[in-house]
């Protein structure tokens, strides 16, 4: 691995939402592509990767069920739609010369491989992206949770959380202009403070594992790099 790369093994978790781009739904062609750049530079290093991603910009669950929709089967819509952005992402990677295996958590061999812990530490040993899809295959898990479980599965170095914010702040930065910012700050501090960068069960799995989180601004190009480089890009949690 090239030198400056403070981890070799990560997961990147990406939301929906930060693949929708400017338009707030659907999958936006250049992030995609800019993502795919970053990535193919970052494997070419050495570094092993495994993505989750989330469904957000195809369908929002949580709403889903405040409307009505039974919990469970909104859950499982938008696990499907975790699907769907995976394979968009290996058509972007493998476009660019990145090879990448996609692992489902429900079963669909037309399009991707059952999830097997093994078999995907393997892609990994072997320099393929490994895309995690359709969460851990069961309802009332975010895909948060999906992250931090495969971070831990995979013996993962460290978490990187890809959002449209630069960080982690006390209070909503895009609604309160006084929103302090934490360069670092602890997963019991983040629970006692219930602050939103996680779900409490991922956060909770992160700490009881010893798992580094760095939460950073996904739009910015060129930071997943300077994050495995343990350059001050969004905030660590610890």
């Amino acid at each position: 691995m090239s030198e400056g790369y403070k981890y070799k093994r990560v997961l990147l978790k990406l939301s929906g939402e930060a693949l929708a781009g400017d338009a707030g739904y659907g999958i936006d062609p250049k992030v995609v592509e800019d993502l795919a750049v970053q990535i193919k530079d970052i494997v070419k290093d050495g570094v092993e990767l495994a993505v989750v991603v989330g469904g957000g910009n195809i369908f929002r669950g949580m709403a889903a069920s405040a409307e009505g929709m039974e919990r469970a089967q909104a859950d499982y819509i938008g696990m499907l739609a975790t699907v769907m952005n995976a394979l968009a992402l290996q058509d972007a990677f493998e476009r660019h010369g990145v090879y990448s295996r996609v692992q489902s958590a429900i079963n669909m061999q037309e399009v991707s491989e059952p999830y097997i812990r093994r078999r995907a530490i393997r892609h990994l040993e072997k320099g393929r992206v490994v895309i995690l899809a359709a969460g851990t295959g069961n309802p009332y898990f975010t895909t948060d949770t999906t992250a931090a479980l495969r971070a831990c599965e995979i013996d993962a170095e460290c978490l990187l959380k890809a959002t449209k914010v630069d960080g982690v702040y006390d209070s909503d930065p895009r609604t309160n202009p006084d929103a302090r910012k934490f360069d670092k700050i602890s997963y019991l501090d983040v629970l006692s403070m219930g602050l939103n960068v996680m779900d409490s069960t991922a956060t909770s799995l992160c700490m009881d594992n010893d798992l580094p989180m760095i939460v950073f601004d996904l739009t910015v190009p060129g930071n997943i790099a300077k994050a495995l480089k343990g350059e001050n890009v969004g905030t660590t949690v610890q």
